[in-house]
């Protein structure tokens, strides 16, 4: 990471800069992260450390942390637990830390600070608390089922129309394309394409896949998202049924184990295996057996006579093996995350009751309305 670096991605993020320069002072805020650290987010960071705030950084996903990231924010004055390759028990190790540090304020993707707390019989002195992913917001949704909501507001960035209808249906399936293109040399055409999952995240990359020339299958368990499939032009049947004749099946469900041991053996010779959801283990990774590199963020595995392979370890593809959304494009996400975050530092943050809350329309309107002219 160096200053070239961030001049052209400051240069080409001025919505997000924008919000940077309306943040307040920020002293007495202690800020614990558990988020994708890469490029992308680091003039965020910088400007919440520059207007007061102290720190704290882990990630939600070992496969995507840039160490020189961590390392030029941790030169800044952030406190660091996070690098590429962490462990489980080295993830949570850090979710402990996090959370011993005595966080006043709480940003994630993936809720893994908030299951964490919600565990914890410590007195914990969060005011607020922002979720940016549907993974995420389901981790919450099944805490609040068994009465382990959070003791403190969370707000829900990821159903913000200018992330989930622009971030999650259009830009991660076209990243995540590109990446797959670029690492593999492969395209598309007269690939037999299965994506699993029809959401925002699904939905952009089934149309996306199709644009580029593949011929595409939708598996939902939800029958209106089946409906929705359907009515995009796409067939669609029980995933059991539409494995074997896949030549690249793509996982973007947010559920642990939806592609699993129990569907590998209908696998065709030589069908690639990729994640695009927010966790590494939507795909039964470990039931593939032993793994051979034979291209870089390429693996392969002999099933019963067949060829099968995995992309990118079964990580979220477009940020491990790609460099995610356009600086452009995700400017407009990260705006709307940090205009997000500016509400959440505030008192009328605080003062609403503990649990799930949608982020008010006020809070990122004028994001919307700033890429819009």
């Amino acid at each position: 990471m160096t200053e070239q670096n961030l001049s052209w991605i400051r240069r080409h993020m001025p919505l997000t800069r924008a919000q940077c320069d309306a943040l307040p002072r920020l002293d007495g805020v202690r800020l614990a992260c558990s988020i994708h650290l890469e490029p992308k987010g680091v003039i965020a960071l910088e400007s919440i450390l520059q207007h007061g705030a102290a720190v704290f950084l882990t990630t939600c996903n070992a496969s995507t942390v840039r160490d020189d990231v961590v390392e030029w924010l941790a030169a800044r004055g952030a406190v660091c637990r996070a690098w590429k390759g962490m462990s489980p028990a080295d993830m949570a190790e850090a979710d402990q830390r996090a959370l011993a540090w005595a966080p006043t304020h709480l940003f994630e993707m993936g809720a893994s600070l908030s299951t964490a707390a919600s565990a914890s019989r410590a007195d914990l002195h969060v005011a607020a608390g922002m979720e940016c992913t549907g993974s995420g917001i389901s981790r919450l949704a099944g805490l609040a089922a068994a009465g382990q909501a959070p003791r403190y507001p969370v707000f829900n960035c990821d159903d913000v129309p200018i992330k989930e209808g622009l971030h999650n249906r259009y830009l991660v399936g076209q990243s995540a394309w590109q990446a797959f293109t670029q690492r593999t040399q492969l395209s598309l055409h007269r690939k037999n394409v299965l994506v699993v999952g029809y959401g925002p995240v699904g939905q952009g990359v089934a149309l996306t896949a199709r644009a580029l020339g593949g011929t595409v299958r939708v598996a939902d368990k939800d029958p209106a998202r089946t409906l929705n499939a359907r009515y995009d032009g796409f067939p669609t049947g029980p995933l059991e049924e539409l494995v074997p004749g896949a030549d690249v099946i793509v996982t973007a469900t947010g559920a642990r184990h939806v592609l699993s041991a129990r569907h590998f053996d209908g696998l065709a010779d030589g069908c690639i295996l990729m994640n695009v959801g927010h966790t590494a283990d939507e795909i039964e990774t470990a039931a593939l057996g032993s793994l051979r590199e034979v291209i870089p963020f390429m693996e392969e595995t002999q099933r019963g006579g067949r060829t099968v392979y995995l992309f990118a370890g079964g990580s979220m593809a477009n940020l491990t093996a790609g460099q995610g959304d356009t600086l452009n494009s995700f400017d407009i996400t990260m705006a709307a995350m940090l205009a997000g975050l500016r509400f959440v530092f505030t008192d009328e943050a605080r003062a609403q009751l503990p649990g799930l809350h949608p982020l008010p329309r006020a809070a990122w309107e004028e994001v919307a309305r700033q890429a819009a002219g």
